[in-house]
């Protein structure tokens, strides 16, 4: 093997010396895609020698504390690096398939790291068999859809659910009472003075509170500034999609249902107030944002009126089972939904298996109202490759322009942020429709000369 390490060093010390000026765009981008292989795939390498070298309890002879006391001290790395390390030379031979797709340099070692660490995280009841079909679901969203770690993170309790649904739901239930009952009665509001006039604004709200204020505060707080509401239209904005108070006007706003052991909002005349002064504050906050939201005064958001969305199957709703899916990603347990959905105007969306929307309640030809909602369910906010902004900072995109006769509909639209919208309009990139219903990106040459195509992963649920 040494003679094997010699022919490396002296090819990477001959590539590292190449001159840069000779090569193309294209091709630099490919050498930046290839080198970047090479390093993970000598990384696993590493790993392996790291993991070899704490079995044989190398560093322990050589007067090192334990193997990260000796990373740090042969390699001169920062200590919790050494840790990370060391944990990671641990736990990836129990994820044998991510193990080989980081020698392969297929995945690299931040994915491995959010693989091996989930795979081991897993309850013990989920066996070895559900534990290896969740390392090979984890690792082929990685090499094949290549989420970024982040992403992988965020698919931790699917995997669960994927691999052990009666575990996953019984435990979501209780994750979500409990972080909800805590975050309720942690609730709190303060305007703190700072000076010179300024105050400082400190709270703890859960999940459903925060997604409220949110949905009001939105549209006023974007970058661009709105343009003003006509008097006329100021009674008439029905905010449709999810819990939104029944529509404008008409309904004052009462959350006095007690649900569980949680308090009424509002105390009635003559009854004792036993909340604190933060929680009073944060109740009125969320009660004015819900009133606004009520009354349609707030300037539309991405062509509709300012709502809050709440996703999951119907009969799981009347079953009274089943955690709601917030727009923001944030899960309500199934009471709060159905308390939220007793004041709320409920329009059905038809899902495929796959997650791919059939249909969402009558169609209109502008991209906005039914449209809209069926393209937010889809697509989950821009859906250019890498993009991170959310449904309400992008605009429905028509693939085939209306000038060029394409209709309005949902197989020839898109949702895309206001950047990626004018890179689309540059006619550098391109979108089209996969068979299966959802967009992909053609890049252009100067990116991948092959223009292999390319969807956006980020927002997407395994």
């Amino acid at each position: 093997m040494g003679g094997v390490l010699v022919q490396v060093e002296a090819d990477v010390a001959e590539l590292a010396a190449g001159p840069l000026w000779t090569l193309s765009d294209a091709e630099i981008t490919d050498e930046v895609r290839r080198v970047h292989a090479v390093i993970q795939q000598l990384s696993g390498r590493l790993l392996t020698l790291i993991g070899t070298a704490d079995s044989r309890e190398i560093p322990y002879n050589a007067g090192a504390t334990g193997t990260a006391n000796w990373l740090t001290f042969l390699l001169a790395m920062r200590h919790r690096d050494a840790v990370a390390w060391t944990k990671l030379a641990q736990l990836l031979p129990e994820t044998p398939v991510a193990e080989e797709a980081l020698a392969a340099g297929r995945v690299n070692v931040e994915q491995a790291r959010v693989i091996a660490k989930t795979v081991h995280d897993l309850p013990s009841a989920v066996g070895e068999m559900g534990k290896a079909k969740a390392a090979e679901v984890l690792t082929k969203l990685a090499a094949d859809d290549r989420l970024r770690p982040e992403a992988l993170e965020n698919h931790r309790s699917q995997i669960l659910e994927l691999v052990a649904p009666e575990i996953a739901e019984e435990r979501l239930r209780k994750d979500l009472e409990r972080a909800e009952r805590s975050a309720y009665e942690r609730r709190d509001f303060t305007l703190i003075p700072y000076g010179e006039g300024e105050y400082r604004i400190r709270g703890v709200l859960d999940a459903e509170a925060a997604a409220t204020i949110r949905t009001a505060l939105d549209p006023l707080s974007g970058p661009r500034k709105p343009a003003p509401t006509a008097a006329a239209a100021l009674g008439g904005g029905s905010a449709a999609g999810g819990a939104d108070g029944g529509g404008a006007g008409g309904g004052e706003y009462r959350a006095d249902a007690v649900d569980g052991d949680r308090a009424p909002a509002r105390v009635l005349p003559g009854e004792p107030d036993l909340r604190s002064a933060g929680a009073r504050r944060a109740d009125a906050l969320v009660e004015i944002c819900q009133r606004i939201m009520n009354a349609g005064e707030l300037p539309d958001n991405g062509g509709e009126k300012p709502h809050l969305t709440i996703t999951l199957p119907w009969d799981a709703l009347q079953a009274k089972v089943g955690a709601g899916l917030l727009d923001t990603g944030d899960l309500l347990t199934p009471e709060t939904v159905r308390r939220l959905a007793c004041d709320a105007m409920i329009i059905p969306a038809v899902l495929g298996g796959d997650g791919q929307v059939l249909d969402v309640g009558r169609a209109r030809r502008l991209i906005d109202g039914p449209l809209r909602r069926a393209l937010v369910l889809r697509d989950k906010g821009c859906a250019f490759p890498g993009c991170d902004r959310p449904p309400q900072w992008s605009h429905g995109h028509h693939i085939r322009s209306w000038a060029d006769g394409g209709s309005t509909c949902l197989a020839n639209s898109v949702l895309l942020c206001g950047f990626h919208h004018r890179e689309i309009h540059h006619g550098h990139w391109e979108v089209r429709m996969r068979p299966d219903g959802f967009p992909e990106f053609l890049p252009p040459t100067f990116v991948d000369p092959q223009r292999r195509p390319v969807r956006n992963t980020l927002h997407r649920r395994c």
